[in-house]
């Protein structure tokens, strides 16, 4: 879900890695220990939280978080709570990192002290004013200048305790008075329209022919502010919630009467008094925060085009995508927006099929077969993440679910053995864990994706050819992949691919560690395979599976995931798990005098259905088979007053869904559609409100069964998992090539050296490979022309977009330093 704005839609991401706490203060209980966990927050709302670690004051969390953001935010903060013995949650403290400071910490591990925790620091949203000075001329002749003060609207306040009951206080202040006046509270929304005017007087009388019409005396107006400050209506005997103030001083009438602007609300000024800061400890964290402004898909043609064209370019290393992963510092840089786009246009076999057999030629050893880290190995492990990752659960989850719930000890370690452990009884917990790992993979070839089996097919082909007198080359071509890079990562960090929520506990860690390095030997198909374990324990445990079953099971699996046009995938008819969580839906009124209330209630969403259950495990009290989804759209918040709700439409009815925070939201909005795209009676149009009252509250008509009033999103590719769009993965690949230009040109002379002296070349144009000079140079010399028409784009718009200044709130940093860049002119000259 992009943020649009005119003319390009922007896409923003951020991949965290939440380290470690340190020197928490201690608790005041005996024990001084704290159970805590972390939260990532956008603003207020949270969008993550980490496990509990308990009893420590330097929890260590080492968690991974990555989301696609759908909304504007201002800061990203990160909350450290305390569970105590009564299960309450205390905050400890908070790192908050404004928007515009995140490339300060970009992808580097970096330690923030934390910060103290009050509901006046706690402010997000922004109100939309007018000012406007007059005179007015009293009955006895003389003149009064009388400021209007008019409150338009607000918009993203935050949800306190639930709900949201704004009013603002409008006081006018100055050195020696204080006026203050109150709107009117609006109920259940956090962007209340509120359009009040407020007269205050600001000058003293003084006789109409006095100086000139708007000379107003300067002593007075100089030291007046307007100061607007943001309530939440509370029902607690504690009082009303402070949501955010703005002030302004009187003197920006003087550059414009009337003065209307956007401001973005502030924390509560607390004037002299200073806080002392406490020692709360800190936290390390490691972000990356990327933001994506995609144009129009017209203004990529000519980069994408170039790029799509790579596999039939003769040699591949002529191509601009070849070219690509040469001039990254990293190929896993080119790799993932390489495959994405290629995936997206149905073109990433032919791709990886050139890349391999380039390689596949240029190796010379078939034991060094795919073994390091290039363009074709991260191409192939970016493919397999993308569309293996369903694959990987179906087959993985039950047994990794398992051995986390277990917790049987399987040390194999004599040195590391606990007391009163048996070696014997380790020794066969793990024997039986390995056995039915290995099983469930060697089984689960039908399961194997198309796309992951066609890829495999052309390198068991491109290494046969190779290395026509080695019979195994066909099978380690391929199993380098399938149990090197694919199972045996998965099994060893079952956290990173989403197949258990958290890091593993350090027991459970190690059992897994083991079982890992079994399977990877056992699907390496090495001639020594004793020899393959430095451990000796290992080697000796490893003598259970010499048998030759193991062998041939894992060459029948290699060799059916490795065949052309082996099946039909549509004979795959067991039911593969999505996604599953807790959310709040709405009583659907399917009895005739039900109440129409909201419950929590337990979802799951498989390929063949999407129901809910009271808790997980019971059985589901509500299933819509995916072909009766008609429709996955988002619910406007003034249907029920209640944020991040979304409707799944079906032929009879709407279900509608809230949940828990707006990256949740889109996510299952995201799949549901996804899974739906097929079916052959979705709905073209849509009613973007609920149903109330006798009629939708979007277009007012009273039928329940009118058509909808406004057209469905579409577009989404129907494979449930690869939502990817080409025109934002264009957009990072020219990102990679403008940041490398310097290598693009460096690799420009390197042809032309190459094409003029046919004699030893130059050190620093070594590291290309670059087979025919002439082709390369000329697809050098069209990136170039599609990276420089992009850079003037990109350009023009920022000119054009910091010309419309009113589009950003007062308050807004990031458009302050840029107006700072561009002229000595102060930012409130709006």
């Amino acid at each position: 879900m992009a943020v649009e704005e005119e003319g390009l839609r922007v896409f923003q991401s951020v991949k965290i890695k939440i380290g470690e706490a340190k020197n928490l203060p201690t608790y005041p209980g005996p024990n001084k220990m704290r159970d805590c966990y972390c939260t990532v927050n956008l603003d207020q709302e949270e969008v993550f939280r980490t496990k509990i670690v308990e009893k420590s004051l330097c929890p260590f969390y080492g968690e991974d978080f990555y989301c696609e953001i759908p909304r504007s935010f201002r800061h990203l903060s990160f909350y450290i709570f305390d569970r105590d013995v009564f299960r309450r949650d205390s905050i400890i403290g908070k790192v908050a990192i404004r928007k515009e400071d995140l490339q300060k910490y970009h992808n580097r591990d970096t330690w923030f002290q934390l910060q103290h925790v009050d509901a006046d620091s706690e402010v997000q949203g922004k109100v939309h004013l007018e000012l406007r000075l007059s005179e007015v001329i009293t009955d006895s002749g003389v003149v009064c200048h009388k400021l209007a003060t008019r409150i338009l609207e607000c918009q993203g306040l935050p949800i306190v305790n639930g709900q949201c009951d704004p009013y603002a206080t409008v006081t006018l202040a100055g050195p020696c008075r204080s006026e203050a006046k109150k709107t009117k509270v609006k109920k259940k929304t956090n962007n209340p329209q509120f359009d009040e005017v407020f007269y205050f007087e600001v000058t003293r009388p003084c006789s109409y022919n006095r100086k000139s019409h708007f000379d107003f005396e300067d002593e007075d107006v100089d030291k007046l502010e307007i100061r607007v400050d943001l309530w939440n209506a509370s029902n607690l005997k504690f009082g009303d919630e402070f949501l955010g103030e703005l002030r302004v001083p009187l003197k920006v009438l003087r550059q414009s009467s009337p003065h209307e602007a956007w401001y973005f609300l502030q924390p509560r000024d607390n004037g002299s008094k200073s806080l002392k800061p406490e020692d709360l400890g800190s936290l390390r964290l490691n972000v990356v925060y990327t933001e994506d402004h995609v144009f129009s898909s017209d203004y990529y043609s000519p980069l994408r085009d170039l790029l799509l064209r790579s596999a039939d370019v003769e040699p591949v290393s002529a191509s601009a995508a070849h070219i690509l992963g040469e001039v990254c510092r990293e190929k896993q840089e080119a790799a993932v927006p390489l495959v994405r786009l290629f995936l997206h246009y149905g073109r990433v076999v032919p791709f990886i099929s050139a890349i391999a057999s380039a390689e596949v030629r240029r190796t010379q050893d078939p034991n060094t077969i795919f073994r390091g880290n290039s363009l074709t190995s991260k191409c192939i492990d970016e493919t397999m993440k993308l569309a293996g990752m369903h694959y990987l659960h179906v087959t993985l989850k039950p047994t990794i679910e398992e051995i986390c719930q277990s917790h049987k000890s399987c040390e194999i370690d004599p040195v590391r053995l606990k007391d009163g452990e048996s070696l014997e009884s380790n020794t066969e917990n793990l024997r039986q864990y390995v056995d039915r790992i290995f099983s469930v993979i060697t089984k689960s070839g039908v399961s194997c994706p198309t796309v992951m089996c066609d890829i495999f097919f052309s390198l068991r082909e491109a290494a046969a050819k190779r290395f026509q007198d080695d019979l195994d080359v066909r099978y380690t071509a391929v199993s380098s992949f399938i149990f090197l890079r694919f199972f045996a990562p998965a099994i060893l960090s079952p956290n990173l691919f989403q197949l258990t929520p958290h890091h593993t506990d350090p027991q459970t860690s190690r059992t897994l560690t083991l079982v890992s390095k079994t399977i990877q030997t056992l699907g390496s198909l090495s001639k020594s395979k004793s020899a393959s374990f430095k451990e000796s324990y290992m080697a000796a445990f490893y003598e259970f599976f010499n048998e030759q079953k193991y062998a041939d099971a894992v060459k029948n699996f290699l060799d059916l995931i490795s065949s052309s046009g082996r099946r039909d995938p549509k004979s795959v008819q067991q039911p593969i798990l999505l996604k599953e969580g807790f959310m709040i839906k709405r009583a659907q009124g399917r009895k005739r005098f039900g109440m129409k209330n909201f419950k929590k209630r337990w979802f799951r969403l498989t390929n063949h259905e999407f129901t809910y259950q009271k808790s997980k495990g019971d059985p589901p009290l509500y299933g819509i088979p995916i072909e009766n989804i008609l429709a996955v759209e988002p619910l406007e918040e003034e249907s029920f007053k209640m944020k991040n709700m979304f409707q799944v439409i079906q032929p009879e009815r709407a279900l509608y869904i809230q949940a828990n925070n707006c990256v949740e939201a889109k996510a299952w909005i995201d799949i549901l559609t996804k899974v739906s795209q097929c079916n052959q009676k979705r709905l073209a149009v849509y009613h973007p409100s609920a149903y109330l009252n006798g009629h939708w509250l979007c277009c007012r008509a009273s039928s329940d069964t009118a058509a909808g009033c406004s057209p469905c999103t579409s577009g989404l590719p129907a494979n449930i998992q690869l939502d990817i769009d080409g025109d934002r993965e264009t957009e990072r690949i020219y990102s990679l090539f403008s940041s490398y230009m310097s290598k693009l040109e460096k690799m420009q002379e390197a042809c032309g050296s190459r094409s003029v002296y046919d004699g030893p070349e130059r050190e620093e144009y070594s590291t290309f490979i670059i087979d025919d000079p002439q082709e390369t140079y000329k697809t050098l010399k069209q990136v170039i022309a599609g990276v420089v028409a992009l850079e003037q784009e990109h350009a023009q718009y920022k000119r054009d977009k910091f010309k419309k200044t009113k589009e950003h709130p007062i308050g807004d940093k990031s458009f302050q330093s840029y107006i700072g860049q561009q002229s000595e002119t102060p930012a409130h000259s709006m």
